[in-house]
């Protein structure tokens, strides 16, 4: 039955490896299959992991970056503003493929949560090591909480299914509130963390673990305004002495050389198949450049231009900034009007390191200790303990190069120096546009950003940059309102 097809369907599991690079690759387990061994249940936490890979590398960065002020995109007269143009211009309606892919996938990755979890105590099953067992139940809610805190930033209130459930039961499922959805992920994050806590010993570099759980706690307090809880959360990950923060920014995007020591949790990418790939690259270099950019002038970048670095990121960064080589490069050449120009484009992800297509391996980062020192500054700042907030902030501006000690700032001064910080630490990270909602901001500076767009570019739509307050939630897609009689958010 279509109607229940997002709450049912697990697909195809994935298959393991030593390597948990590895552990993409899909291959076949059934459903109906009632796991007996150890093996099994790693199986099952990894296809966990599988639908949040697929959608981060080409949903995801559309629908959380171009929103915002960093990303816009490189015009082309072939394939003109697509579903990804008119995302960033909030021109929104309910049939856009984004919207239907992202929240299927969000899906798929529950229903394989909600597997693991209802079958991870069963009865006669031998684990080598316990510690086992607490890991993939920590990954189980860990992922499910990361699934839920992406759709409700995105959509509001959704459908909340938190065990197996049949086509009968599925039916009638509709929207939870706001409040329900995040007492659901708290709940999931507090008890990853302790599961986590007992897997210390069988702890994965790529896996999720007690410190990407905390952290993730930390920001979803941060979210729902519970700074004190926040600020626990965060320091708990601190006080740990795990993460550090690397010396050489570039370092944190180098896939020849993957960084576990200061990213928390990142989604893992490799060369090796067209599964286990993204091809960032191949989307965010200017689609006029050829091969100058991806070193691959045997593929096509019709589809490319896009996450272009605005001037509102660009002006962004201070003088001295190192973090701004890193993250905007530029290409000279022909742009979409045949005049030649110096181009921006993101360039914290690279070129495929050997394979011949487009296959690349960066990482794409979730939690970064980075985020964990700011978002910690701006809970002690919100609780008006603006100088214990200012050494987290100065930690990671001296990384950046940005040495002068910062002196003279209030609590609303310091608000505005944190947000500012994270724009430019976290552009192309898929934070941006969370991080203006959930301050407040998002009207007021997406705003001012569509009146500087459009007196610098022409666009297809009248309507491009009409910002309300309806439109900081996405239109539930428009096959859940049909299929599943699901309310759609108002404005749509």
């Amino acid at each position: 039955m279509k109607k229940i097809l997002f709450l049912l369907s697990l697909w195809i599991l994935s298959s393991c490896s030593n390597d948990f690079l590895e552990v993409y690759p899909e291959a076949a387990l059934n459903e109906g299959t009632f796991y007996q061994s150890e093996a099994e249940y790693i199986l099952l936490a990894n296809g966990c992991y599988v639908p949040m890979r697929d959608y981060e590398k080409v949903e995801h960065w559309v629908m959380a970056e171009l929103p915002s002020d960093n990303a816009s995109f490189q015009y082309n007269t072939a394939t003109g503003e697509a579903s990804k143009g008119v995302i960033d211009q909030f021109v929104l309606a309910a049939d856009n493929v984004a919207y239907a892919n992202f929240w299927n996938l969000s899906y798929n990755g529950i229903t394989r949560c909600n597997k693991l979890l209802s079958e991870v105590d069963r009865p006669g099953v031998t684990w080598s090591k316990e510690s086992y067992k607490e890991r993939c139940s920590g990954e189980a809610l860990f992922l499910r909480a990361l699934y839920y805190f992406n759709l409700v930033r995105q959509f509001g209130g959704v459908p909340l299914v938190l065990e197996p459930i049949t086509a009968q039961e599925a039916v009638g499922i509709k929207r939870s509130t706001e409040e329900q959805v995040y007492e659901t992920i708290i709940n999931d994050l507090t008890q990853a963390a302790a599961h986590f806590a007992n897997a210390n010993d069988v702890a994965e570099n790529g896996r999720a673990n007690e410190g990407a759980a905390l952290a993730l706690l930390g920001k979803v307090y941060l979210t729902t305004k519970k700074y004190t809880e926040a600020e626990q959360a965060l320091k708990s990950v601190v006080a740990s002495g795990k993460y550090i923060l690397l010396p050489n920014y570039a370092d944190l995007f180098n896939p020849a050389s993957k960084d576990f020591k200061e990213t928390i949790f990142a989604i893992q990418y490799s060369e090796n198949s067209v599964e286990l790939a993204n091809r960032f690259i191949f989307w965010f270099a200017p689609w006029t450049s050829a091969g100058a950019v991806t070193n691959r002038p045997n593929i096509s970048l019709v589809g490319g231009g896009w996450n272009q670095p605005t001037d509102d990121l660009i002006n962004a960064f201070e003088p001295g900034d190192k973090r701004k080589d890193v993250s905007i490069k530029y290409w000279t050449g022909k742009d979409w009007d045949a005049v030649v120009r110096a181009i921006p484009y993101c360039g914290k992800y690279q070129a495929p390191l050997a394979a011949a297509d487009d296959r690349t391996s960066d990482n794409l980062p979730v939690l970064r200790y980075s985020d964990v020192l700011l978002l910690l500054a701006e809970a002690l700042n919100a609780q008006g303990r603006t100088g214990e907030a200012i050494g987290y902030v100065q930690q990671v501006r001296e990384r950046a190069g940005l040495t002068e000690p910062l002196t003279n700032y209030d609590q609303a001064g310091l608000e505005i120096l944190i947000a500012k910080e994270r724009q430019v630490e976290f552009c192309f990270e898929n934070q941006r546009w969370y991080d203006l909602k959930r301050t407040g901001k998002a009207l007021e500076i997406m705003t001012a950003h569509g009146i500087r767009e459009k007196a610098k570019k022409s666009f297809l739509y009248g309507a491009s940059y009409t910002i309300t307050p309806q439109k900081l939630l996405a239109p539930i897609p428009q096959e859940q309102i049909l299929l599943n009689q699901l309310e759609q958010n108002p404005g749509y």
